[in-house]
């Protein structure tokens, strides 16, 4: 706890190691990087603070603290925070079902909203939960700041044609009330705000240098001004009053407008977020500077805070800003801060000219920014990739321009998570077979697999959610090739299991030892394996069915896999160790079980049963239908060996009216000398249960045996 105490307070003290590691020989760089970003942030400040619905003041009081706090207590040197057009625009969405833009009301829920979205940026920062933004994917920030640019676009209709289009909501709604007001459109406001977008376009063509959007703003102020607009009923922003941000009355305790705010800023502070943090992350790609997420959430809340306090309104990381100070030479975080005293200063000193800049000059300048904001080059590549991603897109591009943002926002998130359930609840479950060199396993459905083993790739978690859709297509593997008795994970997928994983193993071990098989694992890694320790599922298994990958078939070919099936009646040389195998034939051609008809039920006996019944006056005769290298590696004593192919090619030496035991190696030999047997006359018969596999388990090997 005294550690996390510690650790927390650290990021609370992050100016002074800013300032302590501050070296003089970067002043310069970042007061020339500072000077460039706010002349930028100036007009940005005062355009989204209309965009938002709120007085330009607050745009500028919120420019002020937002650049000073988030340089100061943030992790990046070059992420600038403050006024950006989706904050902007989030706002207006959240607060117009509430209030009116513009009224008392409105301005006071600005305010609390900020707050808000600050407070709750800051406990997720202090709770160090700064990889919640890594569930809102790529398709919802795309889909929605594609989004939220229509919306932008469209809202800028109304003073870019000084049309008065209040109490419609809605794109529709808006475009609707547009053409029904066509005919009332100001001409001169029309032509200066398409002046401005024209020259906002062509500007960055001719010089890359020279910062567009504030020569655009001030072109269109001197023009305005020059033809004596303003009596034309060009509408101007108007006098601003030249103080210091002041301390705003937030209804702090009003209960009723935190409830209806609540959604919309966990919506604010959750996009703010992933704002901020892929801003900053794009541009330390490039500087090469290391980030600390929680303290970005840090000097993301506290500079949301200062500015609800202080009558601003949310802010956010502004990627234009952000890239300006990158590449105006920026060394630290000041670079920013010195934005806003820039800001400051221009508060004081350039408010008679702010007071007469044309609404139409702004709204035409947010017209071109919400443009760029529609991304069509990452939209076009994630409509080229997987198409759960193209629905997140479009599903949040259609919900941004439909619902109400924060909701748009939620539906997006939503449908991300839903959609990364789906995919790991599904994961493939392939039944693979070696290539044509035998270096690799590949899933190859047009190729058959073994008829004893299947090997199996888990691609995928077994947790909760995917145990039973693995389980699932594990039976209908095992359904494909009723004759496979043995199975083998491979598991080098599975990063975690829990114990609904565990209990789909168990399922499907339990169901390849009803067939007289196993199961056999391959490549588990280690926190899977403390889980299968810990729950018993390795004493279940053995330890014998955990398998290094490189020896696995190897092992399994020679110790477990019937070879009467490999030579007797598998054509298909799947595996490296199939291809010097001897394929013999039956006589007649290669014949199956099921050529014989219904099989009769063959009784069976266990190991002991057999045991005693040879110590017994009148023991069976034990056939061993092995090969003779597998008899001369271990037998029943007792055991006369006839190989199932002399049985096939003739069965009469052996006695009709004597009880016949059948041993083989696990068997699968026994059954078809059983079958073979039955159809030549033959029906005192009677199989060893397990083989010689039971056999030698249960110890009876040596117990029976007698000296020479």
């Amino acid at each position: 706890m005294l550690a996390y105490m510690r650790s927390t307070s650290t990021l609370f003290t992050q100016p002074l190691r800013v300032l302590r590691g501050y070296s003089i020989s970067y002043l310069q760089a970042d007061l020339i990087a500072g000077a460039s970003v706010g002349v930028v942030l100036l007009p940005q400040a005062l355009a989204f603070s209309l965009l938002a619905g709120l007085p330009p003041t607050m745009g500028l009081y919120a420019a002020v603290l937002a650049g000073i706090i988030g340089a100061l207590w943030g992790s990046s040197s070059h992420l600038h925070t403050g006024p950006t057009n989706t904050a902007s625009i989030l706002t207006f969405s959240v607060l117009v079902p509430i209030a009116a833009p513009g009224s008392p009301e409105f301005i006071a829920a600005a305010g609390l909203i900020a707050v808000m979205a600050g407070v709750f940026r800051l406990i997720m920062g202090l709770a160090r939960l700064g990889l919640l933004v890594n569930f809102v994917s790529d398709s919802v920030a795309v889909g929605f700041t594609a989004g939220a640019g229509i919306l932008i676009m469209s809202n800028q209709i109304e003073p870019l044609l000084r049309l008065d289009l209040a109490g419609n909501g809605g794109l529709l709604a808006t475009l609707r009330a547009t053409v029904i007001q066509m005919r009332e459109l100001h001409a001169p406001s029309m032509l200066l705000g398409l002046s401005t977008i024209a020259l906002l376009v062509m500007l960055p063509k001719l010089q890359r240098k020279l910062p567009a959007v504030l020569v655009s703003v001030v072109t269109g102020g001197f023009v305005s001004w020059g033809l004596g607009l303003e009596r034309w009923g060009v509408q101007v922003l108007g006098e601003l009053p030249r103080s210091w941000p002041p301390l705003a009355a937030l209804p702090l305790l009003d209960l009723h407008l935190i409830g209806q705010l609540a959604n919309g800023a966990l919506a604010l502070a959750m996009i703010g977020l992933v704002e901020a943090v892929a801003i900053a992350r794009a541009i330390a790609s490039h500087s090469r500077q290391r980030l600390d997420s929680n303290q970005e959430f840090v000097g993301q809340g506290l500079a949301n805070i200062a500015a609800g306090f202080f009558t601003g309104y949310p802010v956010s990381g502004s990627f234009n800003r952000s890239a300006l100070s990158y590449q105006s030479g920026a060394k630290t975080g000041l670079a920013n801060a010195f934005s806003g005293l820039f800001v400051l200063l221009a508060i004081f000193v350039l408010t008679p000219f702010i007071a007469h800049l044309p609404r139409a000059v702004l709204a035409g300048t947010l017209m071109v920014t919400a443009y760029s904001m529609i991304d069509r080059r990452a939209m076009l590549r994630i409509w080229r990739g997987a198409k759960g991603d193209t629905a997140i897109m479009l599903v949040t591009l259609a919900a941004t321009l439909a619902l109400p943002l924060q909701f748009a926002v939620l539906a997006g998130v939503l449908m991300s998570l839903g959609y990364y359930l789906l995919k790991t609840s599904m994961p493939q479950v392939l039944d693979v077979v070696p290539d044509a060199s035998f270096q690799h396993w590949a899933h190859q459905p047009q190729r058959p697999s073994c008829p004893q083993l299947a090997v199996v790739d888990l691609l995928g978690d077994l947790y909760f959610g995917a145990a039973n859709h693995v389980e699932e297509s594990l039976y209908a593997i095992l359904a494909r090739h009723p004759h496979q008795r043995f199975l083998m994970l491979r598991m080098h997928s599975v990063q975690h299991c829990d114990i609904s994983g565990i209990r789909a193993l168990e399922n499907i071990l339990r169901v390849c030892r009803d067939r007289g098989g196993g199961l056999y694992l391959v490549r588990v890694r280690d926190p899977v394996l403390r889980v299968m320790q810990s729950t018993g599922f390795v004493k279940l298994l053995g330890e014998q069915g955990f398998l290094d990958e490189d020896e696995a078939i190897n092992r399994i070919f020679h110790r477990v896999l019937d070879p009467a099936v490999c030579i007797y009646e598998c054509e298909l040389r799947v595996f490296r160790e199939c291809q010097d195998l001897p394929k013999r034939e039956f006589p007649g051609g290669v014949a199956s079980l099921a050529d014989y008809g219904p099989l009769p039920k063959v009784e069976e006996m266990s190991v002991h049963t057999l045991w005693q019944q040879l110590r017994s006056e009148a023991p069976p005769l034990v056939v061993d239908v092995r090969e003779p290298r597998e008899y001369r590696q271990g037998h029943i004593p007792e055991a006369q060996l006839v190989p199932l192919l002399n049985i096939l090619r003739d069965s009469e030496s052996l006695p009709r009216y004597r009880q016949i035991v059948l041993v083989c190696q696990s068997g699968r030999r026994s059954m078809r000398a059983a079958a073979h047997l039955h159809h030549s006359g033959y029906y005192d018969l009677t199989i060893l249960h397990g083989g010689m596999l039971a056999w030698e388990a249960a110890a009876l090997l040596e117990a029976v045996e007698v000296p020479e």
